[in-house]
């Protein structure tokens, strides 16, 4: 029986005013209490609090609103949450700490439980006449304690923990049972040993203490209000978009790309430069900001238009690793004020004010740091610290570093996670269901499966199958994908959506009884599998017939990379058991074939350079050794790119509104002459005294493209749909589901595609095209996460090498280098022996240039520098020295270290000669390196003018947009000059 009442509420209109709600409100007297304890028979559903704990815990509004950080400890357990304390959050905090509260209570691994307090009848408390809104909420905060009390028959003790002393006066001696004490004393009291609370609370009430004590002089100007800015993007006067800060210039540089917002300055060509932290406003990198544009006479140093940030519309703040100043620095600022200026790991994010007791004991510490605020009379954000990560420079904390600067969380799976999986052990091996058996085709017995993977590989994500059919005439060709679908379970969900790769380890997207032993395709057990079948024409290897579904496999073979190429090479290979493999050439020309067809259609021959860090036991870095290339790579990569393919084809033909394809957008064509493709252009860029050229020219080419992003079809044009890396009108990610989660969707969706084929309707339905969506944009950005974490960690290991070794006497530290880039004051250079980049100076602080004697070497000496288009120039009283695009030059590699941030490499240029001579190509074909240079800059001229021709034809431009319209024409090697890192990354991190 539901009773009907009413509830007052007090909110802000979007105009500022207080607003009075009178709403409909329905209460009853059966609510879930959420206890194992309950004697009522309640309806439980989900997470239940353990009856093994000596109290439970209700805390007051204020207490989840501003120390949420202390109920994140596991530690803390019996906490009942209230529906009070929740919607308070939800529409007084940001949408960070409402998901934060929803993910507490979500987690399994946490002994927390949402109560529906307003809901229950003898709960909610009617607010009365004159009464505050906090008292209103802390009185039905204790009313609930009171009644859960009561409802368990005294069965537990519950403690309210409140910040309001008032409450704590009136209420503490009412109810036995029911305590009510403030949060310091209730941590003193039940948990005096759990130290980092008692850290955490202090650094959190100091900051609330100081933050309403602050002074009211103004250093920044107030942001307008909402809908002031919501008019002004409709009308076109501002701009809405994400603030992104160059975080080589962090002080003084960010950009706001405005792609996608309803901004009606269409014409401008490029991002909005925001010059200077007055016109940054107190926005943080990766904000979603409204900017107004400045005027032309306030912005003729700058090649781009300007503005300045007038507002923000969303704050995605995050956890930041921080670093302590000097001791002598905490000493000085704590004589003038409680508060120490911290500063971040990241260079993009400004100092943040912190208050707290520990500054000299967290020296040499890195510590995690949450932002508070950031108000217009403060120079810098306010915030607190959560948690301190370990002593800076040491291997664990450097790696946590880059997990907690990436968003990255990989908590160990929870028991209860773990009590859904499957069990295979000696005591008790996981056999195959039977009516799976009979439901599957079985190709056991019929087909011989192998794996090709890098040696040592636990997670076989796919096998491989082709033979000649009887007969002759056709082929036979499979690929089989590690059936996850069947055994992930609910509980899991997207969270991870993909395993982090770092340089020395992984961090599994599933529990390793599925990512290494049920869901791996090891060699000589059986295994789920989904499979793609192809019937292909011997000799044309057009595809005649395709078969998707699910199948038994045991893969006879599980062989690594280097003997795979062995076998293709048709050397002796002294293992008795690959005497039936005999498809390995066969395999070889089907894949070949299939690059031939995506050749024509434009596909790119991008390059990166994957290094490995070789490894000790104990876990000291040994050597970098680059990735050699070989053939078997690419034969392996057709087949599951052409197995991606096809299976993109059938969910997008069976789903067209609600599929999960994966695309990659083209460059801007008018970045190329016309009738030239990328692929051709690069094709042409060969040096044939220098195989490095190409390659260079396809990883600054891998850089400047956009990342290739999954998306639901409902949410995308279908002329969008195009793969422009692959070449291929459709394309999705079926082939690894261990590690993808999005191939795990994929899974889900063609095997909904087969019922629909087969029965005509879907037993239960899919996900929808929006839900679909937010999955597809939350898996892209873990992606890129565990992309730049793999980049990151990478750079780390590269500086652990060099680290302990003297540069200038140590042979290893002396490298060749190629010239891929120029700078004002200098170039950038790829070191190929260890695949990393760096700037190599050619003037130092004291105003000397780089000067170079008739041996090559390299000193400083009192000059001047002069930068072109393809190279750069330095003049000295010994003469001038050109250094020319793809020149190879001698450097010395040293660490630069940081207290603060990341170690970096340093190069130093020590003589204009190789280190070692280069080995010429074997092509008869292609161009001298100057020639190339040359097409290069000609391709860009006909490139720019063909542009303007064609901006020329387009509508003039109105007097105010021709105002703050500033960008000049694009050029090809500039659009790559201009990219600001350009990273020589694995093109795995692209993931085509």
């Amino acid at each position: 029986v539901m009773i009907k009442t009413e509830k007052v509420l007090h909110l802000n209109s979007s105009k500022g005013r207080k607003v009075r709600v009178v709403r409909e409100h329905y209460v009853r007297e059966q609510v879930p209490c959420g206890s194992s304890l309950c004697q009522a028979d309640c309806r439980n559903d989900g997470k239940v609090l353990s009856g093994d704990v000596t109290h439970y815990v209700v805390p007051d509004v204020g207490v989840v609103r501003d120390f949420l950080e202390i109920l994140e400890f596991r530690q803390l357990q019996g906490i009942v949450l209230t529906q009070t304390a929740y919607q308070t959050v939800q529409h007084t905090r940001g949408r960070r700490q409402y998901n934060r509260l929803r993910a507490l209570l979500k987690d399994p691994r946490h002994d927390c439980v949402l109560f529906a307090n307003e809901f229950q009848q003898y709960c909610y408390c009617p607010r009365d006449k004159g009464e505050s809104q906090d008292k209103w909420h802390t009185r039905n905060v204790y009313n609930a304690a009171v009644w859960y009390y009561n409802y368990l028959a005294g069965l537990q003790p519950v403690v309210m923990i409140t910040e309001d002393s008032d409450a704590i006066s009136e209420f503490s001696a009412l109810n036995s049972g029911v305590y009510v004490i403030s949060t310091k004393e209730y941590l003193l009291r039940f948990w005096p040993d759990l130290q980092a609370t008692h850290d955490l609370y202090d650094s959190i009430a100091q900051t609330l203490q100081e933050r309403e004590s602050e002074g009211v002089e103004k250093v920044y100007t107030e942001h307008l209000p909402a809908e002031v800015l919501e008019a002004g993007i409709k009308s076109g006067r501002y701009i809405q978009g994400i603030l992104s800060v160059n975080k080589h210039r962090a002080q003084l540089e960010a950009f706001v790309r405005y792609e996608g917002s309803a901004s009606k300055n269409t014409e401008l060509n490029s991002d909005v430069l925001i010059n200077g932290a007055k016109h940054r406003n107190r926005a943080v990198h990766g904000d979603v900001v409204v900017i107004g544009l400045l005027p032309l006479e306030d912005t003729q140093s700058q090649p781009m238009p300007s503005g300045r940030v007038v507002g923000i519309l969303q704050r995605n703040w995050r956890d930041y690793v921080v670093t302590f100043p000097p001791l002598e620095e905490v000493q000085s600022q704590s004589r003038n004020s409680q508060k120490i200026l911290v500063i971040p790991w990241d260079y993009r994010i400004p100092k943040i004010h912190i208050s707290t007791q520990q500054a000299e004991a967290l020296q040499d510490r890195r510590v995690i740091v949450r932002l508070d605020s950031w108000e217009s009379t403060s120079v810098y954000p306010t915030g607190h610290c959560v948690r301190v990560l370990g002593k800076a420079g040491e291997l664990e904390t450097e790696i946590q570093t880059i997990l907690v600067e990436n968003c990255i969380h990989v908590p160990t799976f929870s028991e209860a996670q773990l009590r859904e999986m499957p069990v295979n052990t000696e005591e008790n091996p996981w056999q195959m269901d039977t009516s799976e058996v009979s439901s599957r085709w079985d190709l056991r017995d019929t087909h011989l499966v192998f794996s090709i993977d890098p040696k040592g590989c636990e997670d076989v994500d796919d096998t491989l199958t082709v033979r000649t059919l009887p007969g002759g005439k056709r082929l036979e060709l499979a690929v089989q994908g590690g059936n996850v679908s069947h055994f992930f379970l609910s509980i899991l969900k997207a969270v991870r959506a993909t395993t982090c790769y770092l340089a020395d380890r992984r961090y599994d997207m599933l529990p390793a009884v599925l990512s290494a032993d049920l869901c791996s395709l090891l060699g000589g057990v059986d295994r789920y599998a989904m499979s793609v079948l192809w019937e292909l024409d011997a000799e044309t290897l057009d595809v005649c017939t395709v078969w998707y579904g699910r199948t038994l496999i045991r893969s006879s073979y599980q062989l690594h990379y280097e003997l795979a190429q062995s076998l293709l090479n048709g050397e002796e290979i002294e293992v008795p058991e690959l005497s039936r493999l005999k498809g390995s050439q066969l395999l070889t020309r089907v894949a070949r074939h299939l690059r031939a067809q995506r050749d024509k259609g434009g596909a790119l021959e991008l390059e990166g350079v994957e290094v490995r860090a070789q490894l000790d036991e104990e876990k000291n870095i040994t050597a970098l050794v680059p990735k050699q290339p070989l053939e078997v790579h690419e034969t392996v990569a057709e087949c599951m790119i052409y197995a991606n393919h096809w299976v993109a084809r059938k969910i997008q033909e069976s789903f067209p509104h609600q599929a999960l394809l994966r695309h990659h957008p083209p460059p801007k064509q008018e970045f190329f002459a016309r009738g030239f493709t990328l692929a051709d252009s690069l094709e042409r860029a060969v040096d044939p005294q220098d195989p490095l050229v190409n390659k260079l020219m396809r990883m600054m080419a891998t850089q400047a493209m956009s990342n290739a992003l999954y998306f639901s079809t409902g949410a995308c044009p279908e002329e969008q749909y195009y793969h422009y890396g692959l070449a291929l009108d459709r394309y999705t990610h079926f082939t690894s589901p261990i590690r993808r989660y999005a191939d795990v969707l994929v899974h889900r969706l063609l095997m909904a595609a087969i019922q629909l084929e087969e029965e005509g309707s879907l037993s239960k339905p899919f996900a929808s095209n929006k839900e679909l969506e937010e999955l597809a944009q939350h898996i892209n950005n873990k992606n890129r996460a565990a992309q730049h974490a793999q980049k990151q960690s990478t750079e780390l290991f590269q500086c652990l090498y060099f680290r302990d070794k003297d540069s200038h006497t140590d042979e290893r530290c002396v490298a060749d280098a190629v010239i891929y880039a120029v700078r004002t004051n200098g170039f950038l250079a790829f070191v190929p022996q260890y695949g990393l980049k760096g700037a190599v100076y050619l003037k130092n602080r004291e105003g000397q240039v780089v000067s170079v004697d008739g041996d090559g070497r390299c000193e400083w000496k009192a000059g001047i520098l002069q930068r072109y288009p393809d190279r750069i120039s330095t003049c000295t009283s010994t003469g001038t020295h050109i250094f020319d695009l793809f020149d190879h030059v001698t450097v010395r590699i040293s660490v630069e270290p940081s207290r603060c941030h990341a170690d970096s490499l340093c190069l130093e240029l020590i003589s204009n000669k190789p280190h070692c001579a280069v080995q010429p190509e074997s092509q008869p074909a292609g161009r001298g390196r100057s020639e190339l240079v040359q097409e290069v800059v000609r391709w860009a001229e006909k490139a720019s003018l063909q542009a303007e021709e064609e901006r020329g034809r387009k509508s003039k431009l109105s007097r105010e947009e021709k105002q703050f319209r500033q960008s000049k024409t694009p050029n090809l090697y500039v659009l790559l000059q201009e990219i600001s890192e350009l990273a020589l990354q694995d093109l795995s991190i692209y993931g085509i």
